[in-house]
């Protein structure tokens, strides 16, 4: 473990050093660990707020979901039902009909969740009952909002969907749905124009840290000028840094303009062919031959957008995306419009558009304007500027007296058909509240149609009705685990002194710190001075190097992420910003004002990948893709996810959500056509 530790070398005095003993808000409760149904309830007392003012300017109430720190994401409580589920040790038949029944309901709050039932309302009209089951204590899925207040002063980030990719690209019913809400990203920008610029303008750039377990000694190297990370260092920073002579050498050959054919005598079709099949790590190391220090810097190529790193992605993919060492290949030109027809930016498939918008939330703005268009007396706030500040009463997205009830902290156990899938004209869906102190036991409501907008992997475990090829093509993607730890500091000084906003070190438990965006909405600001106070993103991929597959090294990384306690994340958290930013005079113990790390175990939608799956998944359309034979409908369910689209993309999951609502409203209209 990376540390900081003082002369005496005692563990109490090594956390002492790195603030551990400070007053921020903690929630450690199982990290992992399955319980039971009666401890579920005080895992999670309180999940559901009381009533909230909606009155932007006000504090929010303690247990505000967002306001929460600690162990964020999949958080203690979430999920140990489903973990029951799966092992056996839960019997859905025992569950207590709680006597209501729905027209529609939805399995999964997130943004496809949330995009069926818009759909659904917008096809029908609001004179239906629809509930949205989450087992989550906040909705959004992976597009969760973090928030601290830090000396006054709100600061607002992303708690997972760090953005809306390509949005020149979206799909008709992913248009519509920002249409609907009044989603304005043009206004945004020109509002944000000036804020962009802020980090240059104080002549922040890019930086990589060496640390002193792989090189000795600990090492931060910042270019004299702005320099494209995935591109590599520039040469001036290849010579300060700690590489061996050949190394260096290396690095120079590698990044040099006039680059030899490394394959030659090979057609392109040959060519593309060998990088389909091979990854970027054997590349660099086995085919361009360069030394395994210089392999340092690009062994996390890929990471940010498949979970793993260099040696789970296919070199055809690095070529496309812009990593060095492909332009002497002559392979051509990526056209334009190259699987626009698919949802998501296509990262290895297709030439990248630079076009993605990032709100200070993320795409957790998206989730809420849904709620408030979903459950309008929840908030106030009806604009994206509005609800910058705007607040969402928890307390009121559950009530009788509303067309859309979203019950939080409710994990679905199962759902099935009351009868035959052809003939039945209900479906009796079960789950588990886990913050309700007074259930006993599991509940279960009735709907006249289900959508599953969950994760397809536990699709098969909540409908086990399924036919077999069904629930193996659902169980075929392994979703990509990821951790997103947001720290608010008191002022980012240290940042300004050393000239860094960002910084990259692939060998520490972070391999990503980075100032928040300096973006604004409404009367959330971005800091304009070193003397604000800012949130830093740290961002640890969970890959595990050296098995065999991809989903392999997701199901590892899961299990690892699963078993670090939120403790060692604020620890690792704190010592490696103070070896990162301490030459710049930063102190962890008094700087840092509150942690939360958004945990996601089932995190990206699996993405087909050329080195373990056929390259027709990965570089066509084809009708036997896992995704496809999945999201087929079965009797009155249907399932909407980015899952259904092999893309962990905002838009994938609207369009899946158009897709399935249709598929209900085509089953209610002519039953007689129903998929059994």
């Amino acid at each position: 473990m990376n540390t900081t530790r003082p002369a005496n070398g005692s563990p109490i005095a090594d956390d002492r050093a790195l603030g551990m003993d400070r007053a921020i808000t903690r929630r450690d409760f199982v990290n992992g660990a399955a319980v039971g149904i009666a401890a579920l309830a005080t895992a999670t007392a309180g999940a559901a707020a009381p009533s909230a003012s909606t009155t932007g300017g006000k504090a929010p109430p303690t247990n505000y979901p967002p306001a929460r720190m600690g162990m964020r994401g999949s958080h203690p409580g979430a999920f140990e039902a489903a973990h029951a589920l799966r092992d056996g040790s839960l019997d859905p038949a025992t569950a207590v009909d709680v006597g209501e029944t729905y027209d529609l309901v939805i399995v999964g709050g997130g943004l496809s969740g949330l995009a069926a039932a818009h759909f659904f309302i917008k096809s029908v009209g609001r004179d239906v009952r629809v509930l949205i089951l989450e087992n989550h204590d906040d909705f959004g899925g992976h597009a969760r909002r973090n928030e601290f207040r830090v000396d006054g002063r709100l600061l607002v980030t992303n708690g997972g969907v760090l953005e809306i990719e390509s949005p020149d690209r979206y799909n008709r019913w992913a248009r519509s749905v920002l249409d609907d809400l009044g989603v304005d990203l043009h206004r945004y920008e020109q509002a944000n124009s000036a804020n962009y610029k802020l980090y240059d303008t104080l002549g922040l750039r890019s930086g990589h840290f060496f640390d002193r377990e792989t090189w000795r000694r600990d090492q931060l190297v910042v270019p004299p000028a702005a320099s494209d990370m995935r591109g590599g260092p520039s040469p001036d920073a290849i010579a300060r840094s700690p590489l061996s002579a050949r190394a260096k050498a290396d690095m120079l050959r590698l990044l040099a303009p006039d680059q030899p054919d490394y394959l030659a005598g090979r057609s392109i079709a040959e060519k593309k062919a060998l990088l389909a099949k091979t990854s970027y790590r054997d590349y660099l190391l086995k085919i361009v031959k360069i030394d395994p220090q210089a392999f340092w810097y690009f062994q996390g190529a890929g990471q940010g957008t498949f979970c793993v790193g260099a040696d789970a992605y296919p070199a055809l993919f690095g070529w496309v995306q812009g990593y060095p060492g492909f332009s002497g290949l002559q392979l051509g030109p990526i056209p334009d419009g190259l699987f626009e027809s698919l949802p998501g930016g296509h990262h290895g498939r297709q030439k990248e558009s630079g076009s993605s918008v990032h709100f200070p939330d993320g795409s957790a703005t998206l989730a809420r304007l849904l709620v408030g268009s979903l459950v309008p007396g929840a908030t106030k706030a009806r604009t994206q500027e509005d609800l910058g500040t705007g607040l969402i009463d928890y307390g009121a997205l559950d009530r009788p007296d509303q067309p859309v009830r979203i019950r939080l902290s409710s994990t679905v156990l199962n759902v099935r058909h009351e009868g035959s899938p052809a003939a039945a004209t209900e479906c009796i869906v079960t789950y588990a509240r886990s913050n309700d102190a007074e259930a006993k036991g599991l509940q279960r409501v009735r709907a006249r149609n289900v959508i599953m907008a969950c994760w397809n992997m536990f699709i098969p475990y909540l409908v086990p009705e399924l036919p077999s090829l069904q629930r193996e093509a659902l169980a075929y993607g392994v979703k990509g685990p990821l951790v997103y730890t947001n720290v608010a500091l008191r002022n980012w000084r240290a940042f300004q002194k050393l000239g860094i906003q960002r910084v990259s070190s692939q060998t520490m438990f972070f391999q990503d710190v980075s100032l928040a965006e300096c973006v604004g909405i409404g009367e959330v600001v971005p800091p304009t001075s070193p003397d604000e106070p800012i949130v830093v993103a740290m961002n640890k991929y969970m890959a595990a190097p050296g098995l065999p597959t991809k989903r392999d090294q997701h199901r590892a990384g899961r299990a690892e992420l699963l078993a670090i306690s939120f403790e060692e994340f604020e620890r690792q958290a704190r010592s490696q910003l103070a070896r990162i930013l301490g030459p710049g005079g930063f102190d962890p113990g008094r700087d840092i004002a509150g942690i939360t790390v958004n945990r996601w175990p089932h995190g990206y939608a699996y993405t087909y990948n050329s080195l373990y799956d056929p390259v027709e998944w990965v570089f066509s359309e084809a009708p036997d893709r896992p995704c496809v034979v999945a999201r087929q409908p079965f009797g009155l369910i249907s399932i909407a996810n980015s899952d259904a689209a092999a893309s962990p993309h905002t838009d994938a999951a609207f369009e899946e959500a158009h897709r399935a609502v249709g598929e209900v409203i085509a089953q209610r209209t002519f039953p007689f056509a129903r998929r059994a």
